[in-house]
């Protein structure tokens, strides 16, 4: 009988420390209470969804307040082209409602994020299309090798995913990709255009709701070469034990801003809030947008990044596109002045620390499953000892 991989390997090749769930108090209950689970339901039902177009009338205020409640109490939120009316019924009358209603439903223009439906049906098509094509067949020589069929206890070191990465900013490198068709390429190439448009668009909303210039996110973000902007591309296949490996371990992000374009038919995602793992609602033609780690520290701490993992199904095969934009290599990253500033006359909690993003991602590399305070602490502690270099990890 084959064994599980050892510490280090991945049936992905994405790999990490072991995780830290348990000792963090994140891994759910098996059973859960009736309380529980309602209070999960009440959870995801109000979830953020934004209106971008409601930005340009009347109920712009409106709107920057959500915006603003949804960057500092879930780190989490969700711009779309089309709501669906079953996800108005859902959040009015409830589960039960919802699924007895669902059907009888047509779809009803609300929210416009500048990505076109089309583009984004294509791109899904496409990429399921090439892991199918080029990627199913090595995922599953990869699960066979390491005898994942077998295993009896949780599997800690490694992710159920098939992945590849591409680099958009400064230098792009989807030509390099090997068997991409020329098609998947263009459309790839042209979604990250667009993306790169949206979440600069969201900085600066971001900027307006904290106070601070127009710009000044893009800016804190730029470095000597502007800004890194990747995607990375993958699919959670059907797994057949997920209660024992994760699709992908519980972290926060480590860079900027992320844009999400997952699946709509096969769930997985999920955030901790208030203590609970609750699921991101799958939503057609939707972008979902979580913060990173280096807008908590550039924020001090105002907006937080936020777990999330992603659970393995036993059905479906989950796609999910997300683009990371970060700051450039060399961008030193730190706690916005006014920012500190005021919550010094909040008597708030202490600053976050100096550093260079590229030295950050050094030691996120190491300890991206695990807790993000100690990072902080360990960057605080090689800004107080800059003779000290990058600090060693295990």
């Amino acid at each position: 009988m084959r064994r599980p991989a050892s510490e280090n390997q991945s049936v992905c090749c994405f790999l990490g420390t072991k995780s830290r769930e348990r000792e963090r108090g994140e891994q759910p209950q098996e059973k859960q209470s009736f309380t529980t689970i309602s209070r999960e339901r009440e959870i995801m039902e109000s979830f953020p969804v934004i209106n971008m177009g409601n930005l340009n009338g009347d109920k712009r205020a409106i709107t920057m307040d959500k915006i603003k409640d949804a960057c500092e109490n879930w780190g989490f939120f969700e711009v779309r082209l089309s709501l669906p009316l079953t996800y108005l019924c859902f959040k009015e009358v409830g589960l039960t409602s919802w699924i007895v209603m669902s059907w009888k439903m047509t779809k009803m223009k609300l929210v416009n994020h500048g990505i076109p439906p089309e583009m984004m049906d294509t791109i899904e098509r496409m990429t399921k299309g090439h892991y199918k094509k080029c990627m199913e067949q090595r995922f599953r020589e990869l699960v066979a090798s390491k005898g994942l069929e077998y295993v009896q206890t949780e599997v800690r070191d490694l992710d159920w995913e098939s992945t590849f990465h591409l680099k958009h900013l400064p230098a792009s490198n989807i030509s390099q990709i090997p068997d991409l068709d020329d098609d998947y390429r263009k459309v790839m190439k042209e979604f990250a255009v667009k993306l790169e448009k949206l979440a600069e668009e969201l900085l600066d909303l971001l900027c307006e709701n904290l106070g601070l210039e127009k710009g000044y996110l893009k800016k804190a973000f730029y470095g000597s070469d502007g800004p890194t902007f990747g995607t990375k591309v993958s699919n959670y296949p059907p797994c057949p034990k997920p209660d024992l490996i994760k699709g992908l371990r519980a972290h926060t992000d480590a860079g900027g801003i992320i844009l999400l374009f997952q699946d709509d038919k096969v769930s997985g995602l999920q955030l901790l809030k208030d203590g609970q793992w609750v699921d991101v609602p799958p939503m057609r033609h939707s972008i979902v947008v979580n913060l990173g780690d280096q807008l908590e520290v550039i924020t001090n701490g105002k907006y937080k990044s936020v777990l999330h993992r992603v659970v393995a199904q036993t059905d479906g095969n989950r796609m999910s596109i997300a683009s990371f934009y970060n700051p450039g290599a060399d961008a030193v990253i730190y706690p916005a002045p006014a920012l500190v500033e005021r919550a010094a006359e909040e008597a708030s909690e202490g600053t976050y620390p100096k550093f260079v993003f590229e030295d950050y991602m050094k030691l996120y590399a190491a300890l991206k499953f695990q807790a993000k305070e100690p990072r902080f602490e360990a960057m605080k502690t090689m800004e107080s000892n800059p003779n000290l270099g990058p600090i060693a990890t295990a």
